[in-house]
């Protein structure tokens, strides 16, 4: 019995561990949307789920070690769910970040975003104009475009430089016109009309070299916002996969130690079920 409870703690303690990666994965998106995603209510799901996480996993420990069977219940009963969730919470971030992606540009090493290449719930949300309105301007705040500019050696990098960056989506999307409007390259964030025109892509007309406008009215920027998301989501999600298949395990252990418990405290032989005891064979050899 001290065994199987020793076990029980020593689980609950590795649970309580499991709670950090979740719980950091959580704040990192946080962070992430404060400085670039810019949408700011995905990361909570997360977050409670570490946090419950860790609060079931200390109440289990402190079950196992005062031998406290409701704790214990409790314990079993609140993890379960919080494994649904965790596993829901997976599926969801997978299914709403499933398509998408840049497209290569001939000569360049970033790529452009089109928003056309995403769909479901998650871009609908994106797109929609006044939802767009709050992340347009948390990515203006962000100064994510004026902090492209580079120098070598005291001089502006040449458009040949700037063609060799490697931009993320919301720099690429958001701080310079699409490729194919043919515009010609000044600085990092300021581009004048090609001698072919402006391109039949709507974005075109709708990129200003105001730096308090750029392309953040762009669908580009808006799909850029959703090649970040899914980039950061796909991170955490690998995590989550991880700690979810040892939680899974753990909470098997878990139950198996507990069923244990319950079979020595009633004083029941190994094998030999309640029933079996209550009701004893009249057969007597």
């Amino acid at each position: 019995m001290r065994a199987s409870n020793h076990l029980i703690g020593v689980l609950n303690f590795l649970t309580f561990l499991l709670s950090i990666p979740i719980l950091g994965g959580g704040i990192w998106l946080s962070t992430r949307a404060n400085n670039t995603d810019c949408l700011k209510f995905l990361q909570w799901p997360l977050i409670i789920i570490g946090v419950s996480i860790m609060v079931v996993s200390l109440a289990g420990f402190a079950g196992a070690c005062y031998r406290n069977t409701f704790l214990m219940w409790m314990y079993l009963f609140a993890m379960f769910f919080i494994i649904a969730a965790l596993l829901g919470f997976i599926i969801f971030a997978f299914v709403v970040t499933d398509k998408g992606s840049g497209r290569t540009v001939p000569n360049r090493a970033y790529s452009d975003y089109y928003l056309q290449d995403y769909s479901g719930w998650l871009a609908e949300r994106v797109a929609d104009n006044s939802y767009w309105a709050k992340i347009g301007s948390c990515i203006r705040d962000s100064k994510v475009c004026s902090k492209m500019a580079r120098a070598i050696g005291g001089v502006p990098e040449t458009a040949e430089m700037f063609d060799l960056r490697k931009l993320n989506p919301i720099e690429s999307g958001c701080c310079k016109p699409p490729t194919d409007c043919g515009a010609v390259y000044v600085n990092e964030t300021y581009w004048t009309g090609g001698p072919a025109g402006q391109g039949t892509n709507p974005d075109c007309s709708k990129w200003n070299n105001d730096q308090s406008e750029l392309c953040y009215t762009c669908d580009s920027c808006k799909a850029g916002v959703l090649a970040s998301l899914r980039k950061s989501w796909r991170k955490v999600s690998v995590i989550n996969i991880v700690v979810l298949i040892i939680l899974v395990i753990v909470y098997v252990i878990g139950c198996a130690a507990f069923r244990n418990n319950r079979r020595i405290d009633n004083d029941e032989p190994y094998g030999e079920a309640r029933m079996t005891k209550s009701q004893p064979s009249m057969i007597q050899i």
